[in-house]
């Protein structure tokens, strides 16, 4: 006699149905972004703190209009509840830095629901130093180093750095109106990068930066007693006079420094690449069919910086791991227990305070 169905069914088989069910004891946490190209970069840092408890939602501020940016994700009620929580995803920006010089910042350091990048922006973390080698290789597919990149993004940091300081502290003693952050990317920017010589291009930096320090010395003379304690602090969150372009402006980094220092080594690299195809294959054939297939497997810069993910070994990326694995840690358990419905409550009301 033949075995019915439900014969099949065992212990193992009504777990993994159990699986395909959805977990309604999980606490949902709606992180909020300030753009398109923040979700993707939030989704990716926030799903390693997913678990059968606890699950994340990325979305932008707001569900009624098109309004971005962090003044529009701060605005949002944030805080526990007994289904989850709401938590904003922003960029530092300057408000790290100003340690609670302005309303903004103050949210920003003291909110435990507001969780920032340390760095500027998410585009500094894919500008990463230490992941350039790596990106000129997937722009060209050639594994030769012709620049040490991160040598070089290291001196290129001491230079601009003490510059750098004037411009946090313009913003830090709201004088910023003479030197903004749009004159700073300026002149910190690079251009005409020789591959063979990006020394040149360093000292012809320098002596821009200098020319500018003296400038803010003898226009802010008031600086004299408090450009240095505010270097100390920025110091000691962790900044270094070789990482200074973690803490500039991300966009004027990706444009006006990496990919300028960039574009002539892969532009290299991919001559030296095709003519190597040229040179060893057999006939006009082979050369032609090799020569597309190289081509076709090329990507642009901007597109590979967005790719790396060298930035994960850094620094300031590892203490937003390591707020964000605590915010995780700490999101209370569902349960019909009145003792965890209390520590729940107790949760919501401390997000009130916070707010």
């Amino acid at each position: 006699m033949g075995k019915r169905l439900t014969d099949n069914i065992t212990s193992r088989y009504i777990e993994a149905a159990n699986r395909l069910r959805p977990n309604r004891a999980r606490r949902r946490v709606v992180a909020y972004v300030e753009s398109y190209d923040d979700v993707l970069f939030w989704r990716q840092v926030l799903d390693e703190f997913e678990t059968d408890r606890l699950t994340f939602e990325v979305m932008l501020p707001s569900r009624t209009n098109l309004g971005k940016g962090k003044k529009y994700v701060l605005a949002n009620r944030l805080g526990a509840n007994l289904g989850g929580a709401m938590i904003a995803c922003v960029d530092a920006d300057y408000d790290y830095l100003m340690q609670g010089a302005t309303p903004v910042s103050r949210n920003i350091i003291q909110n435990p629901f507001i969780f920032h990048t340390y760095v500027y922006a998410i585009e500094n973390y894919q500008c990463y130093a230490r992941g350039l080698h790596e990106v000129c290789v997937m722009s060209t597919l050639n594994d030769r180093e012709m620049v040490d990149l991160e040598g070089f993004m290291a001196e290129y940091s001491r230079i601009v750095w003490p510059l750098f300081v004037w411009s946090v502290w313009v913003y830090r003693y709201d004088c910023y109106s003479r030197f903004t952050l749009m004159d700073f990317a300026g002149l910190v920017s690079i251009r005409d990068v020789n591959p063979y010589h990006p020394e040149r291009t360093l000292e012809t930096l320098r002596r821009t930066v200098n020319r500018k320090i003296n400038w803010m010395q003898q226009h802010y003379p008031e600086g004299k007693k408090t450009y240095k304690p505010l270097k100390e602090q920025l110091l000691s969150m962790g900044l270094t006079p070789e990482t200074t372009y973690l803490y500039m402006q991300g966009h004027a980094v990706m444009d006006g420094v990496i990919i300028p220092l960039l574009t002539p080594i892969c532009s290299l690299l991919r001559k030296e690449r095709e003519a190597e195809i040229r040179r060893n294959a057999v006939h006009s054939q082979q050369r032609q069919n090799e020569l597309s297939c190289y081509q076709r497997r090329l990507g642009a810069i901007d597109q590979m910086l967005r790719k790396s993910t060298k930035y994960l070994q850094s620094e300031p990326f590892r203490r937003l791991h390591d707020d964000l694995r605590q915010f995780a840690e700490g999101m209370c358990p569902l349960s019909d227990s009145p003792q965890a419905t209390t520590d729940c409550e107790r949760s919501s009301s401390g997000a009130s305070a916070a707010l």
